[in-house]
């Protein structure tokens, strides 16, 4: 059984300790489909489980630009700190009640951020080439964000394109995918949350235009893409802090 689980909530708990990292996350976009928990489970890092809504645990594909990042509270990094990125991810939670997600790729066109990033953080980064320009639509802007991973996985490509809408009042389901106060990761041969904090995301109604590329399939979820999103929404973004990794203990029960 997995002890009693931190309720969702608007508002980050505040980080304890030092800041390891801050960061803009802007011009972000989610696209979302609803997935059986069975499904991820076997994704997780040990001692962690699918997090579930409604009985249905999600897929997130989420581009973005990272801006004015660097290291401790306030600190800028020049050109390394400013730069596109496209994270595939799951949602999880672990014994301690944590919720936060899972990445299964963070494609990003920095070379030298996503090389630091893999060691760091034990996620799946990879260097890709990355376009986002923003247009007009009918009802509201429209987004578009392009990618191809270099090397080994050149295969991986994606082409998104969403029309946004006015802003919204978030429902429970936008609170569940995007109030996300920490990922879980493996890192030096044992799982670990690293915290996070910020503002509500402010969001809008978004529509899907277009979806084309093989960055689902790459990862084991092509079968998504012949079928409508169940979650849409974009947000103009929110600044972050990033706590220090703390271990996630796997302990009986869990499962």
């Amino acid at each position: 059984m997995i002890p009693e689980i931190d309720p969702i909530t608007q508002h980050a708990p505040a980080l304890r300790g030092p800041v390891l990292m801050n960061q803009d996350w802007r011009d972000l976009t989610y696209v979302h489909w609803a997935v059986a928990p069975e499904r991820i489970a076997p994704l997780m890092p040990p001692g962690v489980v699918p997090d579930v809504h409604d009985g249905a645990t999600y897929v997130g594909l989420v581009p973005f630009r990272m801006a004015n990042a660097g290291p401790g509270r306030r600190l800028r990094e020049p050109y390394l700190g400013d730069f596109l990125e496209t994270n595939l991810r799951l949602y999880s939670v672990d014994q301690q009640g944590r919720r936060g997600v899972v990445f299964l790729t963070l494609d990003c066109e920095r070379l030298v951020v996503t090389v630091a990033a893999r060691v760091a953080f034990g996620v799946r980064y990879r260097w890709a080439r990355m376009t986002h320009d923003v247009g007009v639509g009918a009802s509201g802007p429209v987004h578009r964000y392009r990618s191809r991973v270099r090397g080994s996985s050149a295969s991986a490509t994606l082409d998104l394109a969403i029309e946004v809408g006015p802003p919204i009042e978030p429902s429970a389901l936008d609170h569940f995918l995007s109030a996300r106060w920490g990922l879980h990761t493996s890192l030096a041969g044992s799982t670990r949350y690293i915290p996070n904090e910020h503002e509500p995301w402010p969001l809008h109604a978004a529509r899907l235009r277009h979806l084309d590329g093989t960055l689902l399939e790459d990862s084991g979820f092509g079968d998504l893409r012949a079928r409508d999103p169940d979650h849409v929404a974009f947000s103009p973004g929110v600044h972050t802090r990033f706590g220090l990794p703390t271990p996630a203990p796997r302990t009986q029960g869990m499962h």
